[in-house]
């Protein structure tokens, strides 16, 4: 952020709080990605029995199926 002093000592003037180029266009990215994973939650859930969660994954899995704890018969 470019910032301008003015002829009072201490004073300081914002000149640009608008995001750059790169900040809007992430944040698209990610805005697209969270419509992406609320519609695969939401067929997964409609056309599957199974459970399943939203979590980012290094081979570009939007959700992934999740296998419930049981608890063991004493």
């Amino acid at each position: 952020m470019q910032s301008q002093t003015s002829s009072c000592p201490g004073a300081t003037v914002a000149l640009s709080t608008r995001p750059s180029l790169k900040e809007a266009r992430d944040s698209a990215e990610q805005q697209h990605i969270a419509a992406q994973q609320k519609a695969a939650l939401q067929h997964a859930h409609v056309h599957s029995s199974g459970f399943f969660i939203t979590q980012d994954s290094a081979f570009g899995n939007l959700i992934l199926p999740v296998l419930p704890r049981l608890e063991p018969d004493l």
